[in-house]
């Protein structure tokens, strides 16, 4: 599948099968989900796709990757430029008016260059277009792959015969357009593929598993069963769902639930794949693994919610319905016309080629993906990354911004109170930084950083030990000191002590992002509601509501999160979703468009549509705007295209335009259509 005529012909094959109810393209994924009843087997869905000219096979877990959608247009894309290029400089001296033996030997020469060619690049096309004939049926690469056919023979015949004109280049020139914007769609498709890949990467690839003799195997997490007793090692992540049955130790969730800090659990506590192990190593008995796990769940949330959503691509499955059927009617009947007239086979011929090429749908399948590609590019050179081209289009139309708190709209990294560090005399933070040093804890390094940042140097601290779950301990100037583990819950702290003085806590803040109010202003001044949707408690989320006076709903599970969304577009709202970790991946996912932060987990990343690199919130009202402006310059280049066709066609019909103008007409519109996009170059500014 490769456009929406392939998405509407799959849909309706199986939508015909006795027993299927429904069925529903990925054209992302290249996938095809579709509800019926037991008795309708796999070999009836996939013969019915069979019979539309769609090869296909059932989608297993184990077999989920799809091929590239670029890979197989780079070369054909290539060869088409390189020998277009050749062949233009060669009709210039065609066009300047050689004749004789030396406009003859120009054409065989475009000819030898041409022919090979136009059989190679043109082979996306050909192959489609087999691939339904032998069917007796037709879409939008049959008239295109008529025209390049007839075109090359009529060129070629007027090679032989010596004739005047020739029209490789135009040939040439109507491959490389159509295969540029084929590949630009294809490029901004295979981006947004990776999603679950990425989530089920989380996980361990398996755990040591304890036998019944004691003795430890390592056990991959395919084979994992319920039951089974894991060891997981200080630094390793879980592989399957479990309980803790011994030992203790400091989890890091934050790719399920969005907190930084990390989560102590015990003894009967459960813990879930993907979460990673910090402190102590633990005994954790699985009670799901592989396709039952928490992760897993997520996993098909995220992929039953990356569906196609686009209003264009609705109109581009009615149009799709219409051209084929109409450029082969008009060519038939601009033949016919002619031949009537008395015009002769050669000239009835040319006038519908002439048709044929100038119909060909090029400057309205480059209006999209050349205005996503430059607006891309805007957005890119501001630190925002568009991974899904499509979702320009969605994001265009939110009214709605849901924003994560943990890691999206905070920078999600533990710094330092600074008015803790502030209380910190000069010894007391140089031993503070002497024992940070000695550690990769999270809490540790960010000390590390923050006192350096304030100019401080490491204290000489002897014998500095770190036990786990506990923290630092060593001797300075014959005084035992520690920096570890705090004894207040209702904040995150570590605690400094040192022999004969008073215990420092050192308290642990989550920054907002920088312009985090100003871009929430913009958001509200662009006619956007926005409000919190975390998985955090409810104090953290309430503390920073009421700083910017936004609305908000806490302990949100993935679940909670995708739930939120869908009532939301059940009320006819248009969400953005801005989120950054595990927990959020359905929810980036469902969304109408979808935003995530660079430090966000690799799920975060994949799942979203756009990724911005800095730190500040900015990125949000800039890809908004980006958005809008884009989306008036794809209406625009509609329009340019719309209104090409209805001059062009009529004059093709007539006569006065012969295959090499077609093809230059094609091509300017194209070019219109392009330079009109260039005008979004500093649409992120």
């Amino acid at each position: 599948m490769h456009c929406a005529g392939c998405m509407a012909k799959v849909e309706r094959a199986l939508g015909a099968v006795p027993g299927v109810a429904s069925a529903r393209v990925n054209l992302t994924a290249k996938q095809v989900r579709a509800e019926h009843a037991a008795q309708v087997e796999p070999a009836d869905l996939i013969a019915a796709l069979d019979a539309v000219g769609f090869a296909s096979q059932p989608r297993s877990e184990e077999f989920n990757r799809t091929p590239s959608a670029v890979k197989p247009l780079l070369a054909p894309l290539a060869v088409a430029a390189f020998a277009c290029m050749n062949v233009m400089l060669l009709s210039v001296s065609v066009w300047s008016g050689a004749e004789g033996s030396t406009r003859s030997l120009f054409h065989w020469v475009s000819a030898l260059i041409g022919i090979p060619a136009i059989a190679y690049s043109g082979t996306p096309f050909f192959t489609s277009a087999w691939s339904v004939l032998k069917r007796a049926r037709t879409n939008m690469d049959v008239p295109i792959s008529i025209g390049i056919v007839l075109a090359t023979a009529l060129s070629f015949y007027e090679t032989l015969t010596e004739g005047h004109d020739a029209y490789f280049d135009g040939v040439l020139m109507l491959i490389l357009f159509l295969l540029a914007g084929r590949t630009l769609d294809a490029m901004m498709r295979d981006k947004a593929r990776a999603g679950v890949d990425a989530l089920l990467s989380q996980a361990a690839p398996g755990a040591s598993v304890v036998s019944a003799d004691g003795s430890l195997q390592w056990v991959a997490a395919a084979d994992l069963v319920p039951g089974m007793v894991m060891r997981v090692a200080a630094g390793d992540r879980l592989a399957a769902d479990g309980e803790i049955v011994a030992g203790a130790s400091a989890f890091d969730q934050s790719l399920l639930t969005g907190e930084s800090a990390p989560v102590p659990a015990g003894t009967g506590a459960a813990i879930h794949a993907g979460t990673l192990n910090l402190d102590a190593p633990v005994d954790v008995r699985v009670t799901a693994a592989g396709a039952d796990t928490s992760l897993a769940e997520i996993a098909r949330l995220m992929d039953a919610a990356e569906q196609p959503r686009s209003v264009y691509v609705r109109i581009a499955d009615r149009a799709s319905r219409l051209y084929a059927p109409a450029v082969h009617s008009l060519a038939a009947l601009s033949f016919l016309g002619w031949m009537l007239a008395g015009a002769g086979i050669y000239q009835s011929i040319v006038i519908a080629i002439a048709v044929l090429i100038i119909t060909c749908p090029c400057a309205l399948g480059l209006a999209v993906p050349v205005a996503q590609v430059v607006a891309s590019g805007a957005l890119m050179r501001q630190g925002i990354m568009v991974k899904d081209g499509s979702a320009i289009e969605r994001l265009a139309t939110v009214d709605r911004v849901l924003l994560d708190k943990t890691g999206s709209l905070t920078l999600g990294r533990p710094e330092p109170d600074p008015a803790a560090l502030d209380a910190l005399d000069a010894d007391a933070a140089a031993v503070a930084l002497g024992l940070a040093s000695h550690s990769r804890h999270p809490h540790s390094r960010a000390i590390e950083a923050a006192l350096l940042k304030r100019g401080h140097r490491a204290a000489r601290v002897n014998g500095v030990a770190e036990t786990a779950g506990i923290g630092m301990a060593g001797s300075w100037n014959g005084r035992r000191v520690s920096l570890g583990r705090s004894d207040a819950a209702e904040v995150v702290s570590t605690t400094l002590r040192i022999e004969g003085r008073p215990d420092l806590a050192i308290s642990f803040v989550d920054a907002l992002r920088p312009d985090a109010e100003a871009a929430l202003a913009r958001l509200k001044s662009a006619g956007l509601a926005v409000s919190l949707l975390s998985g955090d408690n409810a104090r953290a989320v309430a503390d920073v509501a009421g700083q910017l006076g936004l609305p908000g709903q806490a302990a949100a599970s993935p679940a909670d999160k995708r739930a939120a969304i869908g009532a939301l577009q059940a009320q006819g709202h248009k969400v953005l979703m801005v989120g950054d970790g595990l927990n959020d991946g359905p929810a980036l996912a469902a969304a109408d468009a979808s935003i995530a932060p660079g430090s966000a987990s690799d799920v975060g990343r994949q799942a979203a549509d756009l990724v911005f690199l800095g730190d500040s919130l900015l990125a949000l009202p800039r890809s908004v705007m980006a958005a809008r402006r884009t989306m008036r310059v794809v209406r625009q280049n509609f329009a340019l295209a719309v209104g090409y066709n209805l001059l062009a066609v009529p004059l093709a019909i007539m006569g006065y335009v012969n295959p090499m103008i077609a093809a230059a007409a094609m091509s300017g519109s194209s070019l219109v259509v392009v330079a009109n996009s260039l005008r979004l170059a500093g649409a992120a500014r």
